[in-house]
């Protein structure tokens, strides 16, 4: 196994070397990324998740299938997750598998409720069940939040709500985790020793290997690389964009922390980027452009259009003043890292991209 530096691995206290760590949602971004990472990082990972989606997916270029154990099914399928913790025995479990698209939702709403809260649920009772789970990670959005268009930022404490059906069904599966949390994983309710378990909430994750639809960064490089004007439903929506590996870096630093005290570190932490780095949509698709070298993008604004927020911020105070965590990167160097992945992976070696871009990360992280 080629491994990241001593180093590196020391930023999370060698937490993870030798772990049997269970991903689900491992095909999809931000699953191959955390996988990928912790296989760099010597820990024996467990992937549950449906298949990849195309064979351009990080995954898929990543070779993770020969990396890791690879195990497709459906996170709702209850006897099959069971039996995934009975053969496996994790311990350290990081709950990503979800339908993740907004616009999506409102055309399969029964499919978002169940796979985002059922699929909590079946995670957290397997972990409230099992004997060798120390530690649970549930990755939510920041859409958890009831948002009210406000320009400060969301801080974990505040009133969890949703319009839509994937928002609303995010801040479900808050609830659920946190009901987890207090009925059966607080020091005097926990008979099974010292789990501990966690939620986290990141913002608007871009970086390469994504593909999916209604995403702005996928839809801008499929229609750079066929040549098309780049169509724009909601250019003026605020966001906050981070790189892939600043909320992974503050999963991994969480879990981390939460092996060594569980108490102190479980509940809700937001993982957001800095405020210079919240901006509209219109002004990261002109910057692609320009990265890019080419291409033009059309207004398709449309009052009747279906509801989507048009601000959103998250407040990492907490992250920062507990586990010392902080967003390394600017906006800038946010998108041209994301861009390289798309413009090499035809002919790069994808794994060795992902983890120079990981190794490059961590550096930052050093200093």
């Amino acid at each position: 196994m080629e491994t990241l530096g001593l180093a590196f691995q020391n930023q999370f206290n060698n937490a993870f070397y030798g772990k049997k760590v269970l991903v689900t949602g491992h095909t999809g971004f931000k699953g191959s990324w955390l996988s990928l990472w912790l296989y760099n990082l010597g820990a024996e990972v467990i992937g549950y998740a449906l298949p990849p989606l195309s064979s351009s997916d990080n995954y898929v270029l990543c070779g993770l299938e020969d990396k890791i154990t690879d195990i497709h099914g459906d996170i709702c399928d209850k006897e099959h997750l069971q039996s995934i913790f009975e053969i496996y025995h994790p311990e350290i479990v990081f709950h990503l598998a979800a339908q993740p698209i907004v616009r999506l939702s409102y055309e399969l709403p029964v499919e978002t409720f169940e796979t985002n809260i059922m699929g909590t649920i079946n995670i957290l009772e397997n972990i409230r069940v099992s004997d060798t789970v120390l530690t649970g990670i549930i990755i939510t959005s920041d859409k958890c939040y009831e948002n009210k268009e406000q320009i400060w930022g969301y801080k974990e404490n505040d009133t969890l709500g949703g319009f839509d059906p994937y928002s609303a069904s995010k801040g479900c599966a808050e609830l659920v985790t946190a009901a987890y949390r207090n009925s059966f994983f607080t020091s005097d309710r926990n008979s099974m020793g010292s789990k501990a378990i966690a939620s986290a909430r990141a913002g608007n994750v871009i970086g390469g290997g994504d593909w999916s639809s209604n995403r702005i960064i996928p839809d801008c490089i499929r229609a750079l690389k066929s040549g098309n004007a780049i169509e724009v439903r909601n250019p003026n929506a605020v966001r906050p964009w981070q790189f892939v590996l600043e909320p992974l870096y503050g999963y991994l630093l969480l879990a981390s922390k939460m092996l060594e005290d569980g108490g102190k570190y479980s509940g809700a932490w937001n993982f957001g980027p800095n405020y210079d780095s919240i901006v509209p949509v219109k002004d990261i698709v002109t910057s692609i452009i320009n990265l890019w070298g080419a291409g033009e993008w059309n207004d398709l604004s449309d009052v009747t259009t279906l509801h989507e927020a048009s601000l959103l911020n998250l407040d990492c105070t907490k992250a920062k003043a507990f586990l010392g965590w902080k967003p390394r990167l600017d906006l800038q160097d946010t998108l041209k890292d994301t861009l390289q992945w798309y413009k090499v992976f035809e002919s790069a070696d994808v794994n060795d991209l992902c983890v120079k871009q990981i190794e490059s990360y961590c550096a930052r992280c050093m200093v």
